[in-house]
Order: structure tokens, then sequence, then C-alpha cells
């Protein structure tokens, strides 16, 4: 079973700065892409940013300049810095993992779409 853990969420005021992580399990051998999305009380889920294995990102337009993505693909491992944080960054941050290969017997599995358990961002004005 593929776990995906994610750390770093808490509450920062306006113009603050977080980092979150995000850290897959060891059954893990590859990930393809990477991302976080976040989801605001009453809002539907949105994609913050994306990384692929092979350094491709993809920003959401309202968090450009503000966050960067990163990831270390040895750890299997996807990182989130946000600095220039606004109110309306709050939100439950989820970690996505796609296309995942994975431990299997009797040979690796590829697995799509797995989600961490989310951390909660909060910015205070």
């Amino acid at each position: 079973q593929v776990q995906l853990v994610e750390s770093g969420g808490g509450l920062v005021q306006t113009g603050g700065s977080l980092r979150l992580s995000c850290a897959a399990s060891e059954s893990v051998l590859s990930i393809n892409r990477m991302g976080w999305y976040r989801q605001a009380p009453g809002k539907q889920r949105e994609l913050v940013a994306t990384i692929t294995d092979a350094g491709t990102i993809h920003y959401a337009d309202s968090v450009k300049g503000r966050f960067t993505i990163s990831r270390d693909n040895a750890k299997n491992t996807v990182y989130l810095q946000m600095n220039s944080l606004k109110p309306e960054d709050t939100a439950v941050y989820y970690c996505n993992a796609d296309q995942l290969w994975v431990v299997a017997e009797p040979r690796p599995k590829l697995l799509f779409g797995s989600w961490g358990q989310g951390t909660q961002v909060t910015v205070s004005s």
C-alpha cells in the first residue's frame, strides 16, 4: 500500500513563509509526476503546482513567483516552498503522486493517482 506523508503546514501571518514536504513510502520505486493541490472551505480542490521526474514544472497562476516546487527523486519526496503568503492561500494542501512504480510480486506494479492525508495551511491577515 502506498502512503504519502505530508508535513510542514501551520499558521503564519500574511507575508510569511512555510515549507511543505511529502514523502512516499518505501514500497515506492519511482514516481513520474508529483504535485500539490489545495482545497479551501466551500471550494473545489485546485492544482497548486506539479513537477515530473524530468523536472518539468507547472504552477497555478495564483502562486507563480511566490511558490517553488522541488523534488528529490532518490527519496521520492516533493517539497513546496511558499513565500509571500496571503490569506487566500489558506486551505488544506494535499500531496499527489501519479504513475508510481511500487514493489509487488512477481514484478513491480504501476499505480495511478495517490493522495496524501492533507496538511492545513492558515494565513492570518
